[in-house]
């Protein structure tokens, strides 16, 4: 058996546009040196590629590592609810039906909680508005909606536009029976969307927001969002601090008990912690305070082995048939590491949404703390612990299957900064540079990938034709190259599921009949 490492360089794509790439504008002889010398090509990592609804879709990091870590496509995210809502399904769940009965029984309020944007990377707001509908249709009387701001997955300062939006249709719904209004917010990187347990004080400044009706009020949404643009002109929408709709003085939205509550995102990783301090009778992030007593539920269930939370609202994939599945039952010892960002990815999402491991004797998974900081500050993360991680585990000869997450082309290009974006792409050609002779001279073969574009599109025109600031990911193809391998390319267009495949077949197993056909062949 062949032994193999996997470099996932999250965020880094091939730019169609040159508008802000980050990527060619950084020094890379490394890369530069991959790509002139070794097998490659370039493979699809948004829309259908990954399961999502169209090709106009961008990816992100949990589809796209679902899709590597199991060599096919299941209908994920954003398709999996547009699915449940146009087939009806996502009303008849259990859950609808128990938070709708709630509301109708005690006279409640429905509350919606979730990113206001049609990035379909964490929601989207076509969601929202379809269960607010619902909402009157089942005779709900009250909702009260609490938006947190994107400015990420779409353009930096849009949030208005999604405000306005949902406003208008909110006009059209309520009448004398039904009162539907915005009642808190807040930007995505303030409160409530915190992920992987790196900021428990922003996940309770966005639930003493939303459940208590705590901070600066506003009499709308709008006036909001103008004010603190007015008072920081720079500030795009993902930093806009946290507000509350008041009337008289008081909040219009603050819960009580036996109101119903659910979150409407569909992404999970950013919905955890947020959903762990409505749904945990034992939580310990932080004192909740008097908290009311309502009923929770998920757009879907976020961690499906700490069964996260206990209602929601459409089922998620069953994924199967995973490459660590193959490698457990061929006695294959793998390990995989990434800094805390992207932790999550190399072993939750990459084993098909499980938080356990398929064998604790056989799967080693460590995690490098990230840095709290803006990353911007920087844009070198941890990419140098990692990497000392990574060649730890080569020249140890424990294992024979290592992957790793390079986080920086991400998470650095998401704060639009183009400078600090090329530091973090170079910053992962530095750590290219320390493995490849490692892997030659352990006899591993090297293979470098990417889960979405990013850092390849940091500058996008807008509606006037002026160039601005791009924070979200992009719809290019990404690198994939194989390194110290007799192969070559086989003819045919790929994508994120053909990796697994292609792991199998140059370490030298016959790969799972389900997978999609490998990248390469195998030259005898």
């Amino acid at each position: 058996m062949n032994k193999l490492v996997l470099v996932v360089m999250d965020g880094v794509g091939k730019s169609k546009t040159g508008l802000g790439d980050a990527v060619t504008m950084a020094n890379t002889p490394t890369l530069d040196r991959l790509m002139a010398e070794c097998p490659h090509t370039f493979i699809k990592a948004h829309g259908r590629a990954v399961g999502l609804p169209s090709d106009d879709d961008m990816g992100n990091s949990e589809v796209g590592h679902n899709a590597l870590g199991c060599g096919q496509v299941y209908s994920q995210g954003a398709k999996l609810v547009e699915e449940a809502i146009e087939s009806g399904d996502i009303y008849k769940s259990a859950a609808w039906q128990e938070l709708k009965a709630n509301c109708l029984d005690n006279g409640s309020a429905m509350h919606f909680i979730g990113l206001l944007s049609d990035g379909n990377v964490h929601s989207n707001i076509g969601h929202l508005l379809a269960l607010v509908t619902r909402a009157k249709r089942d005779g709900i009387k009250r909702v009260r909606i609490h938006i947190l701001l994107d400015g990420r997955d779409v353009p930096a300062t849009s949030a208005l536009t999604y405000v306005d939006a949902l406003e208008n249709t909110l006009a059209g719904l309520n009448d004398g029976e039904f009162d539907a209004k915005i009642a808190s917010g807040g930007g995505r990187m303030k409160i409530t969307m915190d992920r992987y347990f790196a900021n428990w004080d922003m996940v309770k400044a966005g639930f003493y927001t939303h459940v208590y009706g705590e901070g600066r009020g506003f009499a709308t949404a709008r006036e909001a969002i103008e004010t603190f643009r007015a008072e920081t002109p720079d500030i795009i929408d993902q930093d806009l601090p946290a507000f509350v709709v008041k009337d008289d003085g008081k909040p219009v939205g603050a819960m009580a008990d036996n109101d119903s509550v659910i979150l409407f995102n569909f992404r999970g990783d950013r919905a955890i912690e947020i959903s762990m301090a409505f749904d945990n009778v034992s939580f310990d992030g932080f004192d909740r305070g008097n908290m009311p007593k309502v009923k929770y539920a998920g757009m879907l269930q976020y961690d499906g082995d700490l069964h996260l939370p206990a209602r929601f609202l459409v089922e998620p994939p069953q994924i199967k048939y995973t490459l660590s599945e193959k490698l457990v039952d061929l006695g294959v010892r793998s390990y995989a590491v990434s800094e805390t960002q992207k932790y999550g990815h190399v072993t939750y999402f990459w084993n098909g949404n499980r938080s356990e491991k398929f064998s604790d004797k056989l799967e080693v998974w460590e995690e490098v703390p990230s840095d709290k900081v803006s990353f911007d500050q920087r844009p070198w993360m941890k990419s140098a612990e990692v990497t000392d991680k990574v060649i730890e585990a080569v020249e140890s000869g424990e294992y024979e299957f290592i992957r790793c997450n390079y986080p920086n082309g991400d998470m650095v290009g998401h704060t639009g900064s183009l400078d600090a974006t090329i530091i973090g792409v170079e910053a992962v050609d530095l750590a290219l540079a320390r493995l490849l002779p490692v892997v030659k001279r352990n006899n591993y073969t090297l293979v470098v990938t990417a889960d979405h574009g990013n850092a390849d599109e940091m500058l996008e025109k807008n509606k006037k034709g002026q160039i601005a600031v791009r924070t979200a990911h992009s719809l290019n193809v990404v690198p994939f190259i194989v390194c110290n391998a007799n192969c070559e390319i086989a003819d045919g267009e790929f994508g994120l599921s053909n990796v697994a495949a292609t792991v199998a077949a140059l370490m030298g197993f016959e790969p799972d009949a389900h997978w999609d056909k490998s990248i390469v062949r195998i030259n005898k």
